[in-house]
């Protein structure tokens, strides 16, 4: 027997616009830093190997400190002590690379602008969460075109290479450094690319496809291009006290922003420029671009349905 195409086409279209959106975990949503020691966040990290989980730090401390926070509770689970360096100066970034690779950026130089060189640190992120010390790799920068401050360290997931943002009222460029860095010499960076921001922090996506700079009233994301990042759009950045440090979630589908004070706030937006070739396609509330994929093909299927069984009316009035 032949099935009617009028009533098929009704169930395709309930179909369609019932396709569910995929839950958002609520880690990714936003919270509060409880820890009292965290009086200026500056920058913010999430954690590969332990879900919820995001890394900080104060710009200055009393020692080389780096906090892990429960973002279900807001309460550090975590602190590690750096190994192996130097007293730090001024700490305003912190990223995860390849292989579960913490790398810590003591960047900036806002006294003038006079330090001949600045440091970024890489350790090994803990696979146990516990109060403890971590031995680091120091490594000395330099820029082509003399010193720099900067507060945005970026570092690529799948090749490891580290960029910088360096921090001008007009507009900044990204630096990029050595294939490898070298911690035994220098390492140079040079700006490759123009950013059109106040940069106070940036991150890359999960699958290294797009970037995202920040600053203290708003903020820019691009595609990667390849390490020329091509300008997009205007990210939807919330108005903080003081907006310092931005991070995806560890699935890419939100980009929270984080502020410097006592008990300040880490919120949360939905990531843009997500689509269904991307890992991290997946959409939020409202069932993001891959949801509106499906439903999109399925309401075409109706169309087409409602076409050919109006054609075969047509056909047989005739």
């Amino acid at each position: 027997m032949r099935r009617p195409l009028a009533p098929l086409a009704g169930i395709l279209l309930v179909g369609a616009l019932a396709v569910p959106a995929p839950p958002a975990s609520a880690a990714d949503d936003g919270f509060t830093i409880r820890d009292p020691r965290i009086t200026e966040s500056s920058g913010l990290a999430a954690s590969r190997q332990h879900p919820g989980v995001y890394w900080t730090h104060n710009d200055q401390d009393e020692g080389a400190h780096l906090y892990a926070v429960d973002s279900r509770t807001g309460e550090t689970v975590a602190t590690v002590t750096l190994t192996g360096v130097g007293t730090p100066r001024d700490v305003e970034a912190i990223a995860v690379g390849p292989d579960n690779q913490l790398w810590v950026g003591d960047i900036g130089d806002n006294d003038g602008v006079v330090w001949p060189y600045v440091w970024v640190y890489r350790l090994p992120e803990p696979k146990t969460l516990k109060d403890q010390k971590v031995r680091a790799t120091q490594y000395v920068v330099t820029y082509s075109d003399g010193p720099r401050d900067a507060e945005s360290l970026v570092v690529h997931p799948k090749t490891g290479r580290v960029y910088l943002i360096d921090k001008q009222e007009n507009g900044g460029h990204l630096y990029a450094g050595p294939a490898e860095l070298s911690a035994s010499g220098s390492n140079t960076f040079r700006p490759v690319a123009p950013v059109d921001l106040w940069a106070t922090d940036a991150a890359l996506s999960p699958d290294g496809r797009h970037l995202a700079v920040r600053g203290y009233f708003g903020g820019i994301w691009y595609d990667w291009n390849g390490g020329e990042p091509k300008r997009r759009g205007r990210l939807k950045v919330p108005l903080q006290s003081q907006g310092e440090s931005v991070t995806y979630s560890a699935d890419g589908t939100r980009i929270l922003y984080g502020s410097e004070g006592v008990e300040s706030p880490v919120e949360a937006e939905v990531a843009p420029g997500r689509d269904a070739k991307s890992p991290s396609g997946r959409g939020g509330s409202g069932g993001g671009e891959e949801g509106a994929g499906l439903r999109t093909g399925a309401v075409a299927l109706v169309v087409a349905c409602a076409a050919l069984f109006g054609a075969r009316r047509l056909f047989r009035r005739g």
